[in-house]
């Protein structure tokens, strides 16, 4: 990251740019950073200046306490300011998440796509996104980093013995380092459920796009995002999995962000 702006609360955000034309942010989800998303940005920049950035208490970008999600969303208003005042959001996973509620709080916005956002479609994954809440705040309590990311693997559904060759890796460390933006995570995502009066207040076009060899949990979130949207289509892409290709993903997203 080459650029930094402060937000509202003096928080200092790091980001880059490339390419020239309307603008995009794009927003990584959990344990990530905008270099996870940054292989999106090189197939958009042809015909858009494509903007990612590391959100608070992740990659090169500051924090500060308390945490609160509107902070999140003053952090995408500073960003849009300094680049001129308006752009579209995408935003993958509880990325989307963000993006939406920056879209319905009113922000300069032109149009918002998300990835699937993972949503609750259940009471029982309801039950275990609550007993998720619970259990992290213990973990992030109690200083126990590494507990806190198995946590979130295990909500991603990996298996045991996935994890324990994570915890193995020389990644570890670096996911280790991110634990604590799990709880920012978290409370974007609510208690888990389709905000579907949140959603009713986005005024702009929404994308909502899933892929099609996802969890059908998956296909019906992004499906209930675009019902709940005055302006809401819902994609599906072929073969594609939470771990979205971008030369799959970027020409869908280019067509939309051109209307």
């Amino acid at each position: 990251m080459d650029k930094n702006i402060s937000s509202r609360d003096g928080t200092s955000l790091a980001y880059e740019s490339a390419g020239r034309g309307p603008t995009i942010v794009l927003v990584s989800g959990a344990m990530s950073t905008g270099a996870t998303v940054a292989p999106l940005a090189a197939p958009l920049s042809e015909r858009f200046r494509v903007v990612v950035y590391d959100r608070r208490g992740r990659g090169a970008s500051g924090d500060t306490a308390p945490y609160a999600v509107e902070r999140e969303v003053e952090d995408l208003a500073a960003l849009i300011e300094s680049l001129g005042g308006e752009a579209a959001l995408y935003g993958v996973s509880s990325g989307g998440a963000l993006a939406l509620r920056a879209a319905a709080s009113g922000l300069p916005v032109r149009h918002v796509a998300v990835y699937e956002t993972p949503y609750a479609m259940s009471a029982d994954d309801l039950e275990e996104r609550a007993r998720y809440t619970e259990e992290l705040t213990a973990a992030l309590g109690e200083g126990r980093r590494g507990d806190a990311v198995e946590l979130f693997l295990r909500l991603t559904g990996l298996g045991e013995a996935v994890i324990e060759g994570a915890r193995q890796s020389p990644m570890w460390a670096g996911m280790e380092s991110m634990a604590s933006s799990l709880a920012y995570d978290d409370a974007v995502m609510g208690d888990g459920s389709v905000p579907r009066e949140l959603l009713s207040a986005i005024p702009v076009p929404v994308l909502s796009i899933a892929g099609d060899a996802s969890p059908a949990w998956m296909r019906e979130a992004a499906r209930a995002i675009a019902e709940s949207v005055p302006r809401g289509t819902y994609r599906t892409l072929e073969g594609q999995t939470h771990m979205v290709e971008p030369d799959v993903l970027a020409p869908v997203l280019a067509d939309f962000f051109a209307r």
